[in-house]
């Protein structure tokens, strides 16, 4: 069961490396069919492993693939 996406605020708080079930939950994918997209290498973003069969993803990458920037655009640059 997927639950509810992340928010953009969400997603720019996470931690600079976050476990794959938290990476699925930020990409909207379902943690069963992320971690068969791991194993097969196809994941959409780079993934480093840990340990045995455990993986973390990047926060960058994450971020980069789903086009959010690291920071919230200034008030100033929206005006």
């Amino acid at each position: 069961m997927i639950k509810d996406p992340m928010t953009i605020e969400e997603l720019r708080a996470l931690p600079a490396s976050v476990p794959l079930a938290l990476a699925c939950r930020a990409l909207n994918i379902g943690t069963t069919k992320g971690y068969g997209l791991a194993r097969r290498g196809e994941f959409p973003v780079v993934l480093r492993p840990v340990g045995n069969a455990k993986y973390r993803a990047p926060k960058s990458a994450i971020l980069e693939y789903l086009g959010v920037s690291e920071t919230a655009p200034s008030k100033a640059a929206a005006a």
